[in-house]
């Protein structure tokens, strides 16, 4: 396939070749090399790179220091103050008088309170990164607003990490930057840390709510038997992450050496595009894949990707969709889209969603 800048490059679609892609250390996602894809514009590397853009040892040494902070047992500790987030944002929402902004009101202020917590950022300063999430994440902006945008968001979480080196605290950041205090790893290392959770734990999370929540109210046979079940919920969010697959543009690899996938020898030094989206409507793997079945088991879906790349806080992810959209359909039982459904906006964005989503009960 060729990229707007004229490149070429090859396409893994099915879902058995993208898992295979996915898990193959040749594939390389060292993004500094020449015939990596340019799906989007990359901010400019200044300091670490993410250790989403690394390969082994390096990137396995990074995320290995952040394992402990995602585990399952870890994750569950936060279902409390979770649902005390969402019933306070449900409560307030529910308080003025409808429509009302699903995705400003709840789908995005909610991951933001619970990777604030998580990683010890100040809640009051969601505004400021939000904003430069958003416009570092942004397909419409110029190479030079979205630049700006990614150093203004780097030089807030060089501070506040610096700040923490000095005193670490009982969070993700304070703990971590306790190993930089020890000499195990590096300060712009953990800016960079900071950077990917802070942008990854907020803007797919908050997408998925408010895109999620559209595909339900679309879906009102799918709905009903949510309303009828709530069993059904952690089923559904791997339905429904399976039906949005938000990272919409894909993965992009590099090849460190010839491999063959799907019948098909790729050589060495070449451009690789693996689609998420269409692996997730592959008619090979999951039958009718262009409906939303909330009863299907769709669990090897890639919307988290796969293989030693696969999102570090997937199991969070999971948590707080679950808990979003079981108390959001019981705090509203009469939920319904407020406008006309052409009349919707979406993102122009490295990670897809909707701009905003008028509702009401």
């Amino acid at each position: 396939m060729s990229l707007p800048d004229g490149t070429e490059h090859w396409l893994v679609s099915r879902h058995a070749d993208v898992r295979a892609a996915l898990a193959d250390p040749r594939l390389s996602a060292d993004d500094t090399h020449p015939a990596f894809p340019r799906l989007f514009p990359l901010p400019p590397a200044k300091g670490a790179l993410s250790f989403l853009r690394m390969d082994d040892p390096e990137h396995g040494r990074l995320r290995r220091m952040l394992a402990a902070e995602f585990t399952v047992r870890r994750t569950n500790l936060l279902r409390p103050g979770i649902t005390a987030s969402v019933a306070a944002l449900l409560d307030d929402m529910a308080a003025g008088p409808p429509p009302a902004d699903l995705v400003q009101r709840f789908a995005l202020p909610l991951p933001s309170l619970v990777i604030c917590r998580l990683l010890g950022v100040p809640y009051a300063d969601h505004g400021f990164f939000q904003s430069r999430s958003v416009a570092t994440l942004s397909l419409a902006l110029s190479d030079e607003e979205t630049a700006a945008a990614f150093g203004e968001l780097a030089g807030y979480l060089d501070r506040l990490v610096a700040d923490k080196e000095r005193a670490p605290s009982d969070d993700l950041l304070g703990r971590a930057a306790a190993r930089v205090c020890d000499g195990e790893l590096g300060h712009d290392e953990l800016v960079s840390m900071a950077r990917l959770l802070l942008i990854a734990g907020h803007e797919t999370t908050a997408n998925m709510i408010g895109l999620g929540t559209l595909a339900l109210l679309r879906h009102p046979a799918q709905l009903a038997l949510l309303r009828d079940d709530p069993a059904l919920i952690p089923q559904a969010v791997e339905e429904l992450l399976r039906y949005l697959t938000v990272v919409q543009r894909g993965t992009a690899r590099v090849t460190a050496a010839p491999v063959r996938l799907g019948g098909v020898t790729i050589p060495a030094d070449q451009g690789v595009i693996i689609a998420l989206h269409a692996a997730d409507r592959d008619p090979g793997h999951f039958p009718d894949p262009d409906s939303l079945a909330l009863h299907r088991s769709a669990r090897q879906h890639v919307a988290f990707g796969f293989g030693m790349h696969q999102c570090i806080g997937q199991t969070l992810a999971r948590v707080e969709m679950e808990i979003a959209f079981a108390r959001l359909l019981d705090r509203f039982p009469g939920l319904a889209l407020a406008c006309d459904p052409a009349e919707l906006r979406f993102r122009d964005s490295v990670v897809f969603g909707v701009q905003s989503l008028p509702v009401t009960w």
